[in-house]
């Protein structure tokens, strides 16, 4: 269950779209953000030199979002490679302790376990080439450190990046559907405070309109290209739960045209989203 938080955000060069500095002020962890560009301002503060975790994030050739998850016992040293040989990176977050406690080990359980998540969750396509290996760790610090994790997915999500499961996904009883309906489609979905996410086996419409616009024609060329929409004999189908940002937008990649998601997203009882979330 959701609790609330109080997130302090430090702008150590003034820009809010510079270097961050993220904690929980109860919390010992700390979080640093910085877009790929600013590399050079990221590198004066004292704390992408401590031992941690750290997230590369960009996209992939067909536009799907991209993370590699890694660890270091300095955390920029190993940045410092990755900008040399990894071209698809913008933004990058280090997470650490504030007083620089981390083991080796300790580092490599929490890269472990946020690699794990990242792909049961299936939010971003993973860069790592292998999986990472599950280090022994003492019962007494493996719990502090499963705790460290639920504090990172707090930090990630507060600047941005929603790598991971939210309680609202985990629920396997939502309290509420919507459908979407068109020419061959029948889609399902829920809506939560991200946006609204398409369930596995929806029905969208195979063909664009005429008018459909090179926007709604990307936007499902690309989830053809990642497979969570495949051919379903004369209509396409997702294959797992897929996350718009807008209603306006899951209802284009359903329906293949340009859409009001307000008004084509209605309940089981035909109210639309528009009357039960907008008036």
């Amino acid at each position: 269950m959701t609790r609330p938080q109080t997130i302090q955000i430090f702008l150590p060069t003034g820009s809010p779209t510079g270097v961050k500095e993220a904690e929980l002020t109860n919390r010992l962890l700390k979080a640093i953000h910085f877009p790929r560009t600013a590399l050079e301002k990221a590198s004066k503060r004292e704390m992408v030199q401590y031992t941690g975790v750290y997230f590369l994030f960009g996209q992939d050739e067909n536009g799907a979002e991209k993370v590699y998850i890694g660890e270091g016992e300095n955390c920029w040293e190993r940045i410092k490679d990755h900008h040399r040989k990894k071209d698809f990176w913008t933004e990058g977050v280090i997470v650490a302790t504030k007083n620089n406690i981390y083991t080796k080990t300790e580092a490599k359980f929490l890269e472990h376990t946020c690699l794990k998540a990242a792909k049961e969750a299936g939010r971003y396509t993973t860069d790592n080439d292998t999986g990472s290996k599950k280090p022994s760790i003492p019962e007494v610090r493996l719990y502090d450190l499963e705790d460290n994790f639920e504090t990172i997915k707090i930090l990630l999500g507060a600047l941005g990046f929603q790598l991971f499961k939210t309680e609202e996904e985990k629920a396997d009883t939502p309290n509420e559907y919507f459908y979407c309906k068109g020419k061959d489609a029948i889609a399902k979905a829920i809506i939560t405070e991200e946006g609204v996410w398409v369930l596995p086996e929806s029905i969208a419409n195979l063909n664009e309109s005429k008018t459909a616009g090179t926007w709604v024609i990307g936007m499902r060329k690309r989830l053809l290209d990642t497979g969570e929409l495949i051919l379903n004999g004369k209509s396409l189908k997702f294959t797992k739960k897929v996350l718009f940002k807008s209603p306006s937008g899951a209802a284009a990649a359903v329906l293949a045209r340009r859409a009001n998601g307000w008004m084509e997203w209605k309940d089981k009882n035909g109210k639309t989203l528009d009357e039960l979330k907008r008036k």
